[in-house]
């Protein structure tokens, strides 16, 4: 069991799993940093991981900052990389942004917040090696 998990996870279990932008870019580049725990739930196909479009936003955001200059290719076909890869879009909605901008927590990350904000809203866990996640209540698997 990885040291960031916050509570037992099954993979298998029907949740909509929102992929954080790390394990998202770690699994589509193949890098080893992806932990075998999220390797796994990733490429089991029948279990379906999202794709958040606060993790687009915020991959976009750091390559435009030239923090994330590793990403260029992927934003060229963003869409097209998470459709070949059999991932979900997982859109930002009214009640996920309602969520996000409301919660006490002072967390300032707005990525962090928008995408605890849709794991909540959809089924509380997201693959993320962020333990601060948890903090809003969020299972953290990875």
């Amino acid at each position: 069991m990885s040291r960031f998990r916050t509570k037992s996870w099954r993979p298998g279990s029907g949740e909509r799993l929102p992929a954080g932008y790390a394990a998202l870019l770690w699994w589509l580049f193949d890098d080893p940093k992806l932990s075998t725990t999220a390797r796994g739930i990733i490429s089991d196909p029948d279990h379906p991981i999202f794709v958040s479009s606060a993790s687009a936003w915020e991959i976009a955001t750091k390559n435009r900052l030239g923090k994330l200059d590793s990403a260029a290719l992927l934003l060229r076909d963003f869409v097209g990389y998470v459709q070949q890869a059999a991932l979900s879009e997982l859109t930002i909605s009214i009640a996920h942004a309602q969520r996000a901008g409301s919660w006490p927590q002072p967390h300032r990350d707005p990525f962090d917040r928008r995408i605890a904000a849709q794991a909540m809203t959809e089924d509380p866990s997201v693959l993320s090696r962020d333990q601060a996640l948890s903090q809003f209540g969020v299972t953290v698997v990875w």
